[in-house]
């Protein structure tokens, strides 16, 4: 496993649907927030120009509802990369409980910026998150 990337965030009035839960869009967003942090974080400047990404699907399992003012520790690592995609896992855990909150797996496409053809995932790109 490669090494994880952690954020907290803290539910606000907005992230809230009819039931005062986190919404599940909210989620989706949280998703992909953690995941383009982390790339942020830990790519260097010139391959952030030279590649994109693109979400080919998510796979969200809910386990418990996370309501106002829960802290929410978000984990993501990658779990394995093959041509040009990259599947990541993004786990969601309440900050004090330790619950599990969200589990998820998503299939990112690495894209040439220019062209917005694939590109297969190097080693060194691979090594980025290790």
């Amino acid at each position: 496993m490669m090494t994880p990337f952690e954020s907290e965030i803290v539910v606000q009035q907005g992230d809230l649907d009819d039931l005062y839960h986190v919404n599940n869009v909210r989620y989706v967003q949280w998703i992909q927030d953690i995941s383009k942090e982390h790339w942020q974080k830990k790519a260097p400047e010139t391959l952030k120009k030279e590649v994109i990404w693109v979400v080919l699907n998510h796979n969200i399992t809910y386990k418990s509802a996370a309501k106002l003012d829960d802290h929410i520790i978000i984990r993501t690592h990658i779990a394995k990369t093959k041509g040009a995609i990259s599947t990541r896992i993004v786990e969601m855990f309440h900050a004090i409980t330790k619950q599990p909150i969200v589990y998820a797996k998503t299939e990112w496409c690495m894209l040439n910026a220019i062209t917005f053809k694939p590109m297969r995932i190097s080693e060194d790109i691979q090594n980025i998150f290790v």
